[in-house]
């Protein structure tokens, strides 16, 4: 999905956490898909995180972390669900885990192809294709870093 400089990242998938898209038939079942991400904290934000934990209470450092990576890893899904041929994703989930000082998050769910049948869905439909996302997608981006802010909607990631 990531095309030339300048090119605006664009996925036009919906993605639903329940098995099915009120107002959408799915008419194709294109298979599991999933983004995966390997993230390490770094040295600084770790040794804050380890002061905070004294504490205790919310992590913002940990928490941005976690934020970009669940956004990287759905944009990687979406990448994947999209070189399939398909417009939406269902039953999508998280799953996570920790390797030593990694964190591993994992977006994944099922890959298919759905038409519009009521008329929201086909107003819902119509904005997305023309819009290239829905508005709650502005943030995922298959490339982040907990090193630089996350990108404005619409940028080109490493632009």
């Amino acid at each position: 999905m990531i095309g030339a400089i300048g090119e605006v990242y664009r996925p036009r998938m919906l993605i639903s956490t329940t098995f099915d898209l009120a107002g959408y038939d799915v008419v194709a079942n294109l298979g599991e898909v999933f983004g995966l991400t390997v993230r390490s904290r770094n040295i600084g934000a770790g040794c804050i995180a380890g002061l905070r934990s004294i504490g205790g209470g919310e992590i913002p450092e940990f928490t941005k972390l976690l934020v970009q990576s669940r956004n990287e890893a759905m944009a990687r899904m979406v990448e994947e669900a999209a070189a399939r041929g398909a417009n939406a994703v269902i039953g999508m989930r998280f799953d996570g885990g920790a390797f030593g000082q990694w964190s591993e998050i994992c977006a994944y769910g099922t890959a298919v192809w759905v038409d519009p049948v009521s008329d929201y869905a086909k107003q819902q439909h119509a904005a997305l294709a023309q819009g290239g996302r829905a508005p709650h997608q502005a943030g995922y981006s298959p490339q982040v870093s907990e090193w630089s802010p996350a990108p404005p909607p619409g940028a080109v990631p490493g632009t």
